[in-house]
């Protein structure tokens, strides 16, 4: 067994740790954009592939990494986790559908509800003990989950066709202007002072810092660890504002501290 998962500011990370811990106390969690993801993932039968919904999608970064790796999946167990702010109908669906058509079998769909990560816009903001009341859910989902996977019963959440048009009627037929491509519109306004932080952090090396100040490329995957990690709050996705900057470090407990890759 392996666990691969995206995660932006932590909480997709922690959940995939979390569940394969409990699954092969042995097994390892990798990030996608490990440049050895895709030779550690050919050498297990067994996969935990995981990544948070954007409206009811996944990232285009999964997208293209399935994608580009096809010839990984035939034959392949897979179970599809989803991190979510609320729902997402088929979040684990979606790329559970795509890994189908390359040979995989899909074992199981899960959707785990975490907080929200988008720092820029209002909507779903929570004080830091919701935050921690969230994660705490999580847990407790994750926990019964694995007991119920080591008996063979797999969850199936996302994974139904009512799912589907719960998920496309809900959120994604609206959005998939949003999610069908990566983002040109990342926006760094004058308060960067060049510290490069968010260079190191993103996942797509989608910034660059030249004359002493970040600079945005077209190939943003909307994870929002430069925009919440930020320490001059000086970037900006789909708002023009930050309003709160999210990291699961910042609201988990100290124990359950994983960081924010």
């Amino acid at each position: 067994m392996i666990g691969i998962y995206f995660s932006g500011t932590g909480n997709t990370k922690h959940c995939t740790e979390k569940l394969v811990r409990l699954l092969d106390e042995t097994a390892q969690t990798i990030p996608m954009e490990d440049k050895s993801a895709a030779d550690l993932l050919s050498r297990h039968d067994f996969i935990v592939l995981a990544y948070p919904v954007q409206y009811s999608n996944m990232p285009v970064m999964v997208r293209e990494f399935i994608k580009d790796h096809s010839a990984i999946w035939n034959g392949k167990k897979v179970l599809c986790v989803a991190t979510q702010a609320l729902f997402s109908g088929d979040g684990a669906g979606c790329a559970a559908r795509l890994l189908r058509k390359y040979g995989a079998d899909i074992v199981g769909g899960l959707h785990i509800c975490m907080p929200d990560s988008i720092g820029d816009v209002k909507l779903l903001k929570k004080s830091i003990v919701k935050h921690r009341e969230m994660i705490q859910t999580a847990d407790q989902k994750i926990e019964k989950c694995a007991a119920k996977i080591r008996q063979g019963r797999y969850p199936k959440d996302g994974l139904y066709f009512y799912d589907r048009i719960a998920g496309l009627f809900g959120q994604r037929l609206w959005f998939y202007g949003k999610t069908k491509d990566y983002s040109d519109r990342l926006k760094i306004n004058d308060a960067c002072t060049g510290c490069g932080l968010c260079a190191r952090l993103c996942p797509m090396e989608n910034i660059a810092v030249k004359n002493g100040k970040a600079v945005p490329g077209n190939r943003c995957t909307m994870c929002y660890r430069c925009v919440n990690s930020c320490p001059a709050r000086a970037i900006t996705l789909l708002g023009n504002t930050v309003v709160a900057q999210y990291r699961f470090d910042k609201y988990a407990d100290a124990e359950d501290s994983t960081g924010i890759h």
